[in-house]
């Protein structure tokens, strides 16, 4: 099971979920994507070529061992995730929560003249602290809680590669999203799911919790959508259920 955590962020984000699926018998990879939890400047110099080779390295490495494995993606993760099944029919199924599918018009401009914004604001603060509800579980959060309006870019480009994947995903898809999220508002996540090309997908709409339900008030109705969901796609099964949301 390959668990992909999501921008600025590092796999802290997905322990709980690393922990159900450790103990429903799964075994889980949850690789630090490159410039991911090291230092700013590391950050700042990774590009999106760097984290969708990763993440299919990462896939790659785990399929060699273990078989066609499902994938289970936060925010960019789930972006990444997407590309990941778009190229590989053969995975047995897909979970995206909070996926990254759409950029607001505001970053779009930043990222677009990223050359000129630098000069104005290298470093800018990403709103994190919005994203994690839980006081407790934000005291604990590991992303750097900024970023340049280079990496902006690069995530627009992650976007624009989604943009592309979503209609040729065959996998079976579940997308569970907050209707409370600030980075990808319920509209364009709507939207971006009625693009995506699985014949059998769910929408799950959950109240609680901000844009990281993995570790968001409400994570165990998350946690456990989510096993659900690889319970009835097992490796090698098929199925024909037909699209649902609710």
């Amino acid at each position: 099971m390959l668990l992909l955590h999501g921008f600025g962020d590092t796999p802290q984000t997905m322990h709980h979920v690393a922990d159900a699926l450790q103990g429903a018998g799964y075994t889980v990879r949850a690789p630090l994507l490159p410039g991911h939890g090291r230092t700013l400047a590391d950050f700042r110099s990774t590009r999106a070529k760097e984290w969708i080779n990763a993440a299919r390295e990462a896939y790659a490495a785990l399929t060699a061992t273990f078989g066609p494995s499902p994938v289970v993606g936060l925010s960019m993760g789930g972006a990444l995730g997407i590309v990941l099944a778009a190229e590989t029919p053969t995975m047995p199924a897909l979970a995206l929560i909070a996926p990254y599918v759409s950029i607001p018009r505001r970053a779009r401009i930043v990222a677009r003249f990223h050359p000129l914004w630098e000069f104005v604001t290298p470093y800018f603060r990403s709103g994190g602290e919005r994203s994690i509800l839980d006081p407790a579980e934000r005291a604990q959060a590991l992303g750097y809680g900024v970023l340049t309006p280079r990496l902006l870019f690069e995530l627009s480009r992650v976007v624009r590669r989604v943009q592309v994947s979503l209609p040729r995903v065959r996998v079976p898809t579940l997308v569970i999203h907050g209707r409370n999220d600030e980075r990808i508002p319920p509209d364009a996540a709507a939207r971006e799911y009625a693009r995506l090309g699985a014949a059998e997908k769910e929408l799950v709409w959950v109240n609680d919790g901000g844009h990281v339900l993995t570790v968001d008030y409400g994570r165990e109705r998350v946690i456990g959508l989510v096993l659900e969901w690889l319970a009835r796609h097992p490796a090698g099964a098929a199925s024909k259920r037909p699209a649902a949301a609710r």
